[in-house]
């Protein structure tokens, strides 16, 4: 597994000397890499950890690598990226001191909410005629959503709601159509978003609405404020990582695609390339990936790989393998400890393991992590991406 940075989170105001930065993703420079943003608030003023000017004697050496994002500059969706400090010559970016700024005004939303949730209409209402009332936005929502009875009832509604762009999951890509997204909801509902964009992420914007908060941190009482502050380029962010999943499966006989075009394991038949004659589905999650026994009566039995070499075989229960965002959830429950979220790290924590010696172990971001079924292995196990598209895992089939 490889982790790449992830999201973005947005504060209050850009100081004087900010609003003077230019980005570099404008004006020509290399071409941007990819990420992805969440939207947060917090107070804006930091300390800088930007080493000393250079000497007059040395020769002039720019390098603007960063721990906390990719260089020379960091995008986020179409329009979204990291605005650089062109007044450093090396520096380690501190991760409150990173704004937000868009090389063009951003013009679309998603915004995203649970379905059939009472308590997020009225709020889902207000939001959304703001954004096109009062902003001009395009704003793209789900299909289903729309399909609730208390909006379809709504005659209310119903100007704003013609307006709208829907698109159903796994069916329309709007991968490229997106400039930011707002969540109306819990932690879930963040991590749902982010499963909808499988490449670069644009800015999340999440509203505290449900009953997990830990990422979502802004309140929707003044959510006019704090929407134009982003929209302007008034935020600061930080970034998260995502782990980059594969997995490969050897064909048995003939899949068999449901007419809606999901196999028997639930997963759509769409996410699946053949290549040299397995079925391999990739797969970028937020928090973690699950490995477990699933129905059976034994113990789970597979074999962890670090760059190649055998580091361990887990008997329990399963194992857990989380981002430092993922550390905060089940990764936690099962205990392991808690890692900020800019540790370059993944955890691999085991779930009851059959063993008094085998503890959570953390290994550097960007190693290559492969898990398969031990040869001993009496049963087969399950794994799920955030909690998403649970599928078997057989004898011969690995993910990585």
């Amino acid at each position: 597994m490889e982790m790449e940075p992830e999201k973005v989170s947005a504060r209050r105001g850009l100081s004087a000397d900010t609003a003077s930065y230019r980005c570099a993703a404008c004006h020509g420079d290399k071409d941007p890499a990819l990420g992805h943003p969440i939207p947060i608030r917090g107070r804006a003023k930091s300390r800088s950890l930007s080493a000393a000017p250079a000497l007059a004697s040395t020769k002039e050496f720019r390098r603007t690598r960063s721990l906390h994002g990719p260089c020379p500059v960091t995008t986020f969706g179409p329009k979204a990226c990291v605005l650089q400090n062109p007044q450093t010559i090396m520096h380690i970016q501190d991760p409150a001191r990173q704004r937000l700024t868009w090389n063009k005004s951003p013009k679309s939303v998603l915004v995203i909410k649970k379905v059939r949730d009472a308590s997020l209409l009225q709020p889902f209402k207000e939001l959304c005629a703001y954004l096109m009332e009062e902003n001009n936005m395009i704003v793209y929502v789900e299909k289903k959503v729309l399909e609730d009875p208390a909006i379809m009832g709504d005659d209310s509604f119903g100007p704003v709601k013609r307006k709208f762009c829907t698109f159903r999951e796994d069916y329309d890509d709007i991968s490229n159509q997106i400039d930011f997204i707002i969540c109306l909801g819990g932690d879930g509902t963040l991590l749902y978003a982010s499963s909808l964009f499988q490449g670069s992420v644009p800015p999340v914007m999440a509203f505290h609405l449900g009953s997990l908060g830990f990422l979502t941190p802004f309140n929707f009482e003044n959510f006019q404020t704090q929407v134009t502050q982003v929209i302007q380029g008034n935020a600061a962010i930080i970034l998260r990582s995502r782990l980059k999943v594969k997995v490969v499966k050897e064909l048995r006989g003939k899949k068999m695609a449901l007419p809606n075009g999901v196999t028997e394991n639930g997963v759509l038949a769409s996410d699946w390339d053949t290549e040299a004659g397995k079925q391999v589905m990739q797969h970028q999650v937020l928090n973690e990936v699950v490995i477990d026994r699933g129905p059976s009566s034994y113990l789970s039995n597979v074999d962890v790989y670090l760059d190649g070499h055998l580091i361990t075989t887990v008997q329990g229960d399963g194992v857990i393998v989380s981002t430092p965002t993922g550390s905060t959830a089940y990764a936690v429950a099962a205990g392991a400890s808690m890692i900020h979220p800019n540790v370059p790290a993944i955890m691999i924590t085991p779930i009851c393991p059959h063993s008094l010696s085998f503890r959570p172990i953390v290994v550097p971001a960007g190693v290559e992590l492969k898990i398969m079924l031990s040869p001993e292995a009496r049963n087969t196990v399950w794994v799920s991406f955030d909690g998403r598209k649970r599928q078997e895992i057989r004898h011969g089939d690995r993910f990585a």
